[in-house]
C-alpha cells in the first residue's frame, strides 16, 4: 500500500487526551472499567455503576457522584464515551427532565484501552519462535487451490487465518531477535548464571532452524507452483468478503481494503522468496538464528575455559604441596623445587668466550664469569646513539684566524713591494720566494677563468689581468726554486688606479 498524508492521518486524537489529562488517573480508571465489562458483553453502563465499582478502592474513597458524572461528560467530549438518555423507567416529567444517560465506549476507546493493556504487559508478555505457525502456514497454504473454489465467506475466513498466522510469526520473530540482541541479553550471555539454561536454549534455537529449514522450503516450494488464476480468486473473494462486511462507517474504502490484502500476499511472498534480487526473510532469520547460536557457544565455550582453568590450577597447586611434603630432607624438597619453579624452558647458549680449560667435563660453575652483550632481535631496533656534548674551540679559531691574519698581512706587504704603478708585471719580477709564486699564479688563474679578466684577491683587491699583445711574448719568472717560462702577463690592480685618481 502506498503512503499517503491524508485527513485521518493528520487529524488530532482526542480519544487519546484522556491519557496525558491532568485527572488521567481518574478518566483511565473509568475507561478500564467500562473495557472489563465490555469483555463481559456489558456494554451499556449508568454512571451510579460506575461510581459504586470505583468507589470500592482507597483511591476513589472521597469520589462522588457529582465528580463521576462530570469524569463522563468529559469522556463524552472527548468521544471516548457515547450516551444514551433511558427512558425506559421514566415516570414523571420530572424523572424525564433529570436525564438518565446510559454510556458505552466507542470503538477507538476500546481499541486504545487494548494497546494501553499491551503496553503495561509488554515487559510480560514474551515473544517466542514457534515452527508450528510455519507449520501451519504451510498446510494452509497447501489448500489454496481448493479454497478457490469455495464461497466468498470460506474464502474470507481462510485468508483471515492465514493473515494472522503470518503476522503472530513476522512479529514473534522480531520481537525474540530483537530481545536476544539486546545490551541485556549480551550482558547475561557472558555471566555463568547463564550456563544453567545454556543447553535448552540451544536446543530451542535449534529446533526452531529444524523447523525453519524443513517448513521454509516447503513454503516456498508451494507458492512458486500455485497456480495465478487460483491466487488471483482468493485475493478477489477476501476482498469481495472484507466489503460485505456491514459497517457503521458509510465510506468504506475498497481500494483500500483491495491494496491492503495484494499487499499483505506480496509481502508473504518475498518474507519466503525474496524480492529483487535480495535473500528472503526466511533465508536471513536462518542465518541470523545460527549466529545467534554461535555467539551463545561462543561466550559458553568462554565461560567453561575460564572455570576448568582456575580448576586446573586449583589442582595443581594441592598435587604440589602434597609433593612437598612428602620429601625426606630439604636437599629433595630443593630437587623438586627446582623442577617446580625453576627454569621451565631450558635453553642452550653458546658464545666465544675465553676458556680456562678445554675439559669437556668442566661444569659451567667450574668456569669464569664472562658478560656478553645482548641486543634484541626485534625489527626497528636501533642502537642507542652515544650523544657527545658541542665543545667549544673559540680560542683556537681565534688563534687561527689571528695568524691567517698576520700571514695576510704580511703576503700583502710582500706583494705590495712587487707592485710597480699598481701594477705586477711579471717580466720585472725579480726573484721571488715560493710561496710568493704560487699567490701570484692563483691570482692569475682566476683572473684568466673570468670573462672579463677581472678578480678579487683574499683581502678583496680588484685586479685585472692583461695579456700581452704579442702571444708569442713571453717571459722567465725566477723563484728560489727554480724558473718559470711563461706568457708576459701583467696584473693590474684596479683599486689602486682609483686610489692614485683620488690621490
Amino acid at each position: 500500500m502506498k503512503f499517503e498524508v491524508t485527513a485521518k492521518l493528520t487529524r488530532q486524537i482526542d480519544e487519546m487526551r484522556y491519557l496525558t489529562a491532568e485527572n488521567a488517573w481518574r478518566y483511565r480508571s473509568i475507561l478500564r472499567f467500562f473495557y472489563t465489562q465490555s469483555e463481559k458483553m456489558k456494554n451499556w453502563l449508568y454512571k451510579e455503576e460506575v461510581h459504586a465499582a470505583l468507589q470500592e478502592y482507597q483511591e476513589f474513597a472521597n469520589y462522588t457522584l457529582e465528580q463521576c458524572k462530570q469524569d463522563l461528560d468529559v469522556l463524552l467530549s472527548w468521544k471516548n464515551l457515547s450516551a444514551y438518555q433511558d427512558t425506559a423507567k421514566v415516570a414523571t416529567v420530572e424523572e424525564f427532565k433529570n436525564k438518565q444517560f446510559r454510556y458505552q465506549m466507542t470503538p477507538y476507546s476500546v481499541e486504545i484501552e487494548r494497546l494501553t493493556i499491551r503496553l503495561e504487559n509488554l515487559s510480560i508478555e514474551s515473544a517466542s519462535l514457534e515452527p508450528t505457525l510455519l507449520e501451519r502456514l504451510r498446510e494452509e497454504l497447501k489448500k489454496l487451490p481448493q479454497v478457490a473454489r469455495l464461497s466468498e465467506k470460506e474464502a474470507g475466513s481462510w485468508w483471515s487465518g492465514v493473515n494472522n498466522d503470518f503476522k503472530r510469526l513476522n512479529q514473534n520473530y522480531q520481537d525474540y531477535i530483537r530481545d536476544l540482541y539486546s545490551i541485556k541479553a549480551e550482558e547475561m550471555m557472558k555471566t555463568k548464571a547463564f550456563m544453567v539454561f545454556k543447553d535448552r536454549f540451544i536446543e530451542y534455537l535449534r529446533d526452531f532452524v529444524k523447523g525453519l529449514q524443513n517448513h521454509a522450503n516447503a513454503i516456498e516450494h508451494i507458492l512458486t507452483h500455485l497456480p495465478p488464476n487460483a491466487v488471483e480468486a482468493v485475493l478477489t473473494k477476501a476482498i469481495a468478503y472484507e466489503l460485505s462486511i456491514p459497517r457503521i462507517e458509510a465510506d468504506i474504502d475498497a481500494a483500500g481494503i483491495r491494496d491492503n490484502i495484494i499487499g499483505r500476499w506480496d509481502n508473504l511472498n518475498a518474507w519466503f522468496l525474496g524480492e529483487h534480487g535480495n535473500p528472503s526473510e526466511a533465508a536471513k532469520l536462518l542465518e541470523i538464528t545460527n549466529d545467534i547460536i554461535r555467539k551463545i557457544t561462543r561466550y559458553a565455550a568462554q565461560i567453561s575455559e575460564s572455570r576448568s582453568s582456575a580448576m586446573n590450577r586449583k589442582e595443581e597447586y594441592r598435587k604440589l604441596a602434597e609433593l612437598f611434603d612428602a620429601c625426606n630432607d630439604i636437599k629433595e624438597a630443593h630437587q623438586l623445587s627446582s623442577l617446580s619453579f625453576g627454569l621451565f624452558q631450558m635453553k642452550h647458549l653458546k658464545s666465544d668466550q675465553f676458556r680456562e680449560t678445554e675439559s669437556i667435563n668442566s661444569q659451567i660453575f667450574e668456569e669464569m664469569p664472562g658478560s656478553t652483550l645482548l641486543k634484541p632481535r626485534v625489527r626497528g631496533f636501533k642502537e642507542k646513539a652515544q650523544r657527545n656534548p658541542i665543545r667549544s674551540h673559540a680560542e683556537k679559531k681565534a688563534a687561527m684566524k689571528k695568524k691567517i691574519q698576520m700571514i695576510r698581512e704580511i703576503e700583502k706587504k710582500t706583494m705590495a713591494s712587487y707592485l710597480l704603478d699598481g701594477c705586477i708585471d711579471f717580466e720585472k719580477l725579480p726573484v721571488i720566494e715560493g710561496h710568493v709564486r704560487t699567490t701570484l699564479l692563483k691570482w692569475l688563474g682566476k683572473g684568466i677563468a673570468s670573462s672579463d679578466k677581472k678578480a678579487k684577491t683574499e683581502d678583496g683587491r680588484i685586479f685585472q689581468v692583461e695579456i700581452p699583445g704579442d702571444r708569442r711574448r713571453r717571459c722567465l719568472l725566477r723563484c728560489d726554486d727554480g724558473n718559470l717560462e711563461m706568457p708576459a702577463y701583467v696584473i693590474r690592480f684596479l683599486d689602486e688606479e682609483v686610489q692614485d685618481e683620488r690621490a
